[in-house]
Order: structure tokens, then sequence, then C-alpha cells
């Protein structure tokens, strides 16, 4: 079996909360709040730094198959949108900074990354495998959240909509 396979699984029973059930949101409903270090500075709290605008999350690591391409995908969408109220939020999860950083200075993306270290916020959106996205609307609530692996097709078909 693919290594990367067993370490997809291998997290997402991981990521998986033990004990109390979260409630997780759906499409429609407001997102939870976070509180998260920025890879190279400062920190953020979302949804308020981030009010009015149409945001991506998206949830990876370095050993996850898709993530690299993906994220790199991601960027000309981006810069297509940012101007029009678009936030991309690239978090990493339950990597330390050295890892995320090695990660992300191969991609040359511009939208913020995120470090997720203890896995909370994946828990609170219900993140089960990575990559994960979610796509939240000008008023904080979930519009679409694509499990695996997606094309930059269809992520432009969404924002078009919402933007």
């Amino acid at each position: 079996m693919n290594i990367r396979i067993i370490l997809s699984l291998f997290i997402a029973v991981f990521l998986t909360a033990c004990g109390a059930e979260t409630a997780h949101p759906s499409k429609g409903q407001v997102t939870p709040e976070f509180h998260l270090q920025y890879l190279h500075h400062g920190e953020t709290h979302f949804p308020e730094a981030y009010a009015g605008n149409v945001v991506v999350i998206r949830f990876w690591a370095d050993w996850c198959p898709f993530c690299e391409s993906e994220m790199q995908d991601i960027e000309p969408i981006y810069q297509i949108y940012r101007q029009q109220g678009l936030i991309v939020l690239a978090l990493n999860v339950r990597q330390d900074r050295d890892t995320a950083a090695a990660f992300i200075s191969k991609l040359d993306i511009t939208y913020d990354v995120l470090l997720d270290s203890e896995g909370e916020t994946a828990r609170a959106y219900g993140v089960m495998g990575l990559p994960t996205t979610f796509i939240i609307d000008r008023e904080g609530r979930l519009h679409t959240k694509i499990v695996g692996e997606s094309t930059p097709q269809a992520l432009e078909k969404i924002l078009a909509e919402l933007i």
C-alpha cells in the first residue's frame, strides 16, 4: 500500500476528535471561529479579520499527495479575484513551522499560510482527510466544502457565483 495513503488514513483517524461530538459546519451555516498564527509573522482571527470577503480555507500538509499542485493552482485564481474580495487561507494541519515553511517555499504562492499546530481548527471544521477546502460566502456562511482532489475550474466556477 502506498505510504501516502497510509499516512492519509493515519492522519484522518488522528484528526478525529475523541470523546465529545462537535457540530461541524454545514451548507448555509456560520463557520467556526479560529485564532491562528501566520507562517511567518503575527496572528489572525477568523472571521473578524475577513468580514465581508469570500474566504477559501484550505487545509493541507506536506505529505498530502494533491496539496502541492492544487495549492499552486489556487494562486492564479487568487490573483484574478483578490481585488474583488477573495481571501485564501492555507491552514497547515499539525506540522511544525519549519516543515510548513520548507513546503511553502517551493510553491511561489502569495496568499496567507496559517499554522493549525494542534489540529484544533481542523477538528472544529470536521476535516477527516487532506486536502479539504471550505468556501465561505461574504456573510461568513459555508457555501461549499470540497473533500479531496479538485480542479481549478471547479473552484473558479464556485467563486464566480460568489464574487
